[in-house]
């Protein structure tokens, strides 16, 4: 069983979501004037809301828990705050996935209180029943065991950061060097994800990170550089 659980998310069910929420919203009766997608994962689900609701007003806010894939910040915090008026306007704020809720909430909050829609609904693609502290008003997949959902948007970013953990928690690579051979099993036994299924992005990222002076890459052998 992986120590950390990921589905690698499509394109095409990003798609398929987007529009499965859109009709939840539309069935409902509700015809938003403005959607706020929260930055950065929100961005993708809420433009394509957008084009599913027949929606031109797009806007953002950047709240965020995650400090990597996988791993919390101890609160949630909200980037770069600003004020729009949307009094008489109806409002949808648009995440990826709903885990703890936090993210959401501040978000939220920091809308109703600062651009004063005369009515906020929210949405997710996803909602972690089983442990966010608040139900989106409108979601398309109830996800009831804690899973790390992999969107296209952040695969090389996560690829990283995935490869990285690796390196510093598991016994068998704590400062030992490995082949990529070796990684990548190491990779599939991690996180239940075969590297190929993550195309270019997985020696991308190998590369990427050698750049980036985290690993070292010496007669074909990766180090996890002190500095990393």
């Amino acid at each position: 069983m992986a120590k950390v659980p990921v589905k690698i998310v499509s394109w095409e069910e990003i798609v398929e979501w987007s529009k499965g929420l859109a009709e939840r919203i539309r069935g409902d009766g509700f015809q938003p004037d403005v959607v706020i997608a929260v930055s950065r994962g929100g961005f993708v689900p809420a433009r394509l809301i957008c084009d599913f609701l027949d929606v031109t007003n797009l806007l953002s806010i950047q709240s965020q828990h995650w400090v990597e894939a996988a791993r919390m910040a101890e609160k949630a915090i909200l980037r770069f705050p600003y004020r729009v008026d949307l009094s008489g306007m109806r409002a949808i704020l648009v995440d990826d996935i709903v885990d703890t809720g936090d993210t959401l909430q501040l978000a939220r909050d920091f809308v109703v209180r600062e651009w004063r829609p005369s009515e906020l609904k929210v949405a997710a693609l996803q909602w972690i029943s089983s442990v966010a502290k608040i139900r989106p008003d409108y979601y398309y997949l109830e996800v009831r065991d804690w899973t790390w959902f992999q969107y296209p948007w952040t695969r090389l970013e996560d690829t990283m950061q995935f490869i990285v953990r690796i390196f510093r928690e598991d016994e068998r690579a704590r400062g030992r060097s490995l082949s990529e051979d070796e990684i990548a099993w190491l990779f599939r036994e991690f996180y239940g994800v075969d590297p190929r299924q993550l195309g270019l992005y997985w020696g991308l990222a190998l590369k990427r990170l050698v750049e980036k002076g985290i690993l070292r890459l010496e007669d074909g052998r990766y180090y996890l550089a002190k500095a990393g």
